[in-house]
């Protein structure tokens, strides 16, 4: 009887973005918008066989009472534009960008991916995100503020036109020259039109058919309109770390809905976000890990979080005393603009922590480095390589989406160290075995169903 492969470990790599995860302090920490700095990480990932990078995209500078936010200067180029350029030093890598559903058109975006999709040869993929707040929607100033419980209609419809735009091309329907304008199959080659609730569009979509049809598409968010999106239209979900049982539990209910919508477990990836910190013991990598939060939370950035949850001015604190005995504001009006929100309740918050500060003596620095500046893998290369086999096979997670604390240096070590043990495992690839990002993840082609399953609730032993 021949043994069961193992579920294989899916890992994309990020970006760092500008926040409080990156530590500038270091010497090794290096620009965010030279292009040399996304194709190191890229091409690392790519040495690694990783199954993709993935790009971020704010579409406004975060700003606290009027002012820049000051881990948000530098600002971030346009993903597109730089997907696109590592599309050329890069050959087997995913590629994956960050694209609001709420400040963009169906017809430009399907046109964007679908010209990255050609340009890369099948490895462009799609995280779509609704970027609903008013502050962001000032840049556009079309049609007022969409409010959050409409943001995924739009979104929904969104997609099934680039879907729609996307299949337009049938398989044998290719231009037959420039100058005739004639096509080889299908004088309705590209032909599209839908009326609906927010868009009314028709015409000729303008890029055939190309090597995924359609890109992988991944949705970030963990809000229960979220998770339905997903579970409805994703090929994946980029979501937060948590716990391991808490993660098995989360991986239960998201999947569960899936039958539903007539899927397979495996059509749905779920990718949390993960950081990683390495030592040769593990008494080595935990002091670097100390080490490192403590350089990610300086004290003006420990008072930014906490007014992030207060919404008030508290820059009269000693970001080394004890959390503020007053109580949050909140208005309606946000202290700081253009960042997603991190938690539902203040009040809620704001009683965990001031447990957490008095049966740990704890100051608003330490509560802001143990609730913002994490660690989801700490220890020797074999030991986080465990962790990570581990939460794959017992189905708490598909695999992580890994933001290093350095730019662009950050990944060399797990691509040198890490990965390795995962392939010693018998748990990641050690050369790709396709050309498309939907090869990589072990996706079915766009378009295509496996017989719905239901998920497993037991751990393997």
């Amino acid at each position: 009887m021949s043994p069961v492969p193992k579920r294989q470990v899916r890992l994309g790599a990020h970006f760092p973005g500008v926040n409080n995860t990156t530590v500038w302090a270091d010497p090794r920490s290096g620009s965010h918008i030279d292009f040399a700095s996304f194709v190191h990480l890229a091409q690392t990932a790519e040495r690694a066989k990783f199954d993709f990078l993935f790009l971020a995209e704010g579409l406004r500078l975060r700003e606290k009472k009027g002012l820049i936010h000051d881990l948000d200067v530098v600002g971030r180029p346009d993903t597109l534009t730089v997907l696109a350029g590592l599309a050329a030093v890069t050959e087997r890598l995913g590629l994956i960008g960050t694209i609001s559903a709420t400040y963009n058109e169906p017809y430009e975006v399907a046109r964007q991916f679908a010209s990255l999709d050609q340009l890369s040869g099948g490895r462009a993929g799609w995280n779509v995100v609704t970027s609903s707040d008013a502050f962001t929607g000032e840049n556009f100033r079309r049609g007022g503020y969409l409010p959050y419980d409409r943001r995924y209609d739009r979104a929904t419809e969104f997609l099934a036109i680039a879907r729609e735009l996307w299949n337009s091309w049938p398989a044998d329907a290719i231009p037959a020259d420039a100058a005739s304008g004639r096509f080889l199959a299908g004088e309705d080659a590209g032909r599209f039109a839908h009326r609906g609730e927010f868009f009314d569009v028709e015409g000729r979509f303008s890029v055939p058919r190309t090597p995924q049809v359609e890109p992988v598409i991944l949705q970030a968010g963990d809000s229960q309109a979220g998770r339905d999106f997903g579970a409805r239209h994703g090929d994946g979900i980029f979501t937060l770390p948590r716990p391991i049982e808490e993660a098995r539990a989360f991986y239960r209910e998201v999947k569960g809905r899936l039958a539903a919508h007539g899927r397979h477990e495996d059509d749905l990836l779920l990718l949390p976000a993960a950081t990683f910190v390495i030592g040769d013991t593990h008494a080595e990598a935990e002091e670097r890990a100390a080490e490192i939060r403590t350089q990610q939370v300086s004290g003006a950035t420990a008072i930014q979080l906490l007014e992030a949850v207060w919404n008030r001015d508290l820059t009269a604190y000693d970001p080394d005393g004890p959390l503020p005995d007053i109580e949050p504001l909140d208005d309606g009006t946000a202290i700081q603009q253009g960042q997603a929100r991190r938690f539902e309740d203040r009040q809620e918050k704001i009683r965990e922590w001031r447990a957490r500060a008095e049966a740990g003596s704890l100051s608003i620095r330490d509560i802001a480095i143990e609730d913002a500046a994490w660690q989801t893998f700490v220890g020797t290369p074999a030991e986080i390589a465990e962790e990570i086999d581990l939460r794959v096979q017992t189905r708490a997670d598909d695999g992580f989406i890994l933001v290093p604390h350095i730019t662009p240096a950050g990944l060399d070590e797990f691509a040198d160290r890490v990965v390795p043990e995962l392939q010693e495992r018998g748990s990641f690839r050690r050369e790709y075995e396709g050309t498309t990002l939907r090869d990589h993840l072990g996706l079915p082609p766009a378009g295509t169903r496996r017989p719905a399953v239901p998920v497993p609730t037991g751990v393997p032993a």
